[in-house]
């Protein structure tokens, strides 16, 4: 894949970013980071101004996909942009709009096609079977409410190692190349993330899950958007006889954020949900930064066994643990 395709994938997947208009000022503030980071490794050149380009609406979405031209790329284009419109929940009517408009434009290989939304729709659907979907409004994240029981030490333990888990999990997820595998990762942390409060008594439902998410600090679209870019940039990508291809990422890729993240973003949760739900906003963000350092040593640690669950994963397994 040249850099004019990569940034034609990248464009398509920004463009997704913003396609339900409703994007929170923190989220486009941490995807604008993002492709200034971005931007600062090797073959992300040029992606700030990309940013700004899709921003400003200066770059449309028939110029993006007129920089594909092989097909399997234009599959690729199309399952990053599904899973940046799925990162924070269901599709909206905006985004089912704009992703229809890029199907009919990519002229994508229908039986591929449909392969990937049948594991796009089991996972969503696993994820709805796991975490109920409430219609009533989800309790505000910085809410006080008041003080449950204190947990006992033996649970505090068994969620200690329940975090580890997920996190283990999540960092051997972002090290394959398929876009079934990145697009697990938020539903397990959701899933994660409702354990913790139901071991404190509190019944979530996915809004107010993805609320507390994005209240700690940490980008639904932008994570997406970030465990893709840096594989389409470290070469991790491709396509052969129709079906998405790549190579495990190892350590020196910068691969396996998302074991810090996960791992950051369980231990805020258990805290807030034992501590009776009072932290504010603010607390809720100094509070995740500062285990994210500490939890990015431990991603160095655990490495080689994040690694080593990576080679054992499938599709058929990630969906048994995202619904059990």
């Amino acid at each position: 894949m040249n850099p004019t395709e990569q940034k034609a994938i990248l464009t398509v997947s920004l463009l997704a970013a913003f396609a339900d208009g409703h994007k929170a000022d923190t989220e486009r503030e941490a995807i604008r980071r993002l492709a200034d980071s971005l931007g600062h490794e090797s073959g992300g050149a040029g992606l700030a101004q990309l940013y700004q380009d899709v921003l400003l609406k200066r770059v449309s979405l028939p110029d993006a996909v007129a920089g594909l031209s092989d097909p399997g790329h234009r599959q690729l284009a199309y399952e990053m942009a599904v899973c940046v419109c799925d990162a924070d929940g269901r599709q909206s009517p905006s985004e089912v709009a704009f992703l229809a408009d890029l199907k009919a434009r990519l002229k994508l290989d229908a039986g591929e096609a449909q392969a990937f939304e049948r594991e796009e729709g089991a996972l969503l659907d696993a994820t709805d079977a796991a975490v109920p979907v409430l219609t009533v409004a989800p309790q505000a994240a910085n809410k006080p409410s008041a003080p449950v029981q204190q947990v006992p030490s033996a649970l505090d333990v068994d969620l200690d190692k329940s975090i580890l888990n997920y996190a283990m999990l999540n960092g051997a997820l972002e090290l394959l190349p398929q876009s079934w595998a990145s697009m697990a990762i938020i539903p397990l942390q959701v899933k994660m993330v409702y354990g913790i409060g139901k071991a404190h008594g509190v019944e979530l439902d996915q809004g107010h899950i993805r609320e507390f998410i994005a209240a700690a600090g940490v980008g639904l679209t932008s994570q997406y958007l970030e465990q893709f870019g840096r594989k389409l940039l470290g070469g991790l990508l491709g396509k052969v006889a129709g079906r998405t291809v790549g190579r495990i990422g190892g350590a020196a890729t910068g691969m396996a954020f998302s074991f810090a993240t996960t791992y950051a973003l369980g231990q805020v949760a258990k805290r807030y949900y034992a501590g009776g739900r009072v932290m504010s906003t603010a607390l809720l963000q100094e509070t995740f930064q500062g285990l994210l350092g500490p939890a990015k040593q431990m991603q160095a640690q655990y490495l080689p066994q994040i690694q080593q669950k990576a080679q054992t994963l499938d599709a058929a397994k990630v969906l048994a643990m995202v619904r059990g």
